[in-house]
């Protein structure tokens, strides 16, 4: 069976989309993920998406979304960018995390990412605790904030986060027991200019060039404790993206999306 694919990236956060909706695929078990995600043997990627019709009253398209370890998460702005450019045209588009709305724009797309989440249930943490400043830390990381943007987001504020090993201290945070769905790790500089620099060990994929929900979800952190105005530039190493939250409707991530190439593959070959 010849499946056709998209390859595309947000800043440097590729992926493998194939479309469900004109073309009925075989169901999408992990290793067939984790096959097309290797970047030796594979299309290669960080994240697998999937478009495919929907049943959710009020949504155009649906997108599941596979990170390369084969685990299946609610939600991708990066991704979510991607797909607004594919579709051309404003789009509401079903994901596990819920309905988002997208835009494409000429460089780019806007997304609504919904009502960020805080409770610790819905984050979700093992047990009670502030959200805004948890009382936990890992080594000289303390005090972080958690977001659930559609996934789960720990957010650590330092002075240096190009100072970090993320590397090696990404994989102990993201597997902690605290985490009982297993979190994303961000780790942020705030700049003097009002900024803020960006880090990110995403869980499932390991240390991204960016992360559209790692960046919502620590823009609106920094915005809770006051740390920058409602409308953010987040610098990552893949590049920026503008978040801008008003505390009373959904977040709204701007950034670039881009087309890298289009393919065929066996599906046998990876099944």
């Amino acid at each position: 069976m010849r499946v056709p694919f998209i390859k595309m990236h947000g800043l440097g956060n590729d992926f493998v989309v194939l479309d469900a909706r004109a073309q009925s695929l075989p169901a999408l078990d992990p290793q067939v993920v984790r096959n097309l995600s290797d970047r030796h043997e594979g299309i290669g990627c960080d994240q697998l998406i999937l478009l495919e019709p929907t049943q959710d009253a009020g949504a155009d398209v649906g997108m599941r979304i596979f990170n390369q370890d084969g685990g299946e998460v609610g939600a991708c702005g990066n991704a979510s960018r991607a797909v607004a450019s594919l579709l051309g045209e404003p789009a509401r588009v079903a994901t596990g995390g819920g309905i988002i709305s997208v835009r494409p724009e000429e460089a780019g797309a806007t997304v609504d990412m919904g009502m960020p989440r805080f409770d610790w249930q819905e984050i979700p943490l093992a047990y009670a605790m502030d959200t805004s400043a948890m009382p936990v830390g890992w080594e000289d990381l303390e005090t972080p904030a958690a977001v659930n943007v559609g996934n789960p987001h720990v957010v650590f504020f330092v002075s240096d986060c190009d100072a970090v090993d993320l590397a090696r201290i990404g994989p102990v945070i993201e597997t902690d027991p605290l985490f009982p769905e297993r979190i994303n790790v961000n780790i942020a500089t705030v700049t003097e200019h009002g900024a803020i620099r960006l880090r990110v060990w995403e869980r499932g994929a390991g240390i991204t060039r960016a992360c559209g929900t790692g960046a919502c979800a620590t823009a609106v952190a920094a915005m809770r404790r006051g740390l920058v105005s409602r409308s953010v530039e987040v610098a990552l190493p893949g590049g920026t993206l503008t978040i801008a939250w008003d505390g009373e409707t959904g977040i709204k991530m701007s950034g670039p999306a881009t087309e890298s190439f289009r393919g065929e593959f066996e599906w046998g070959q990876y099944a």
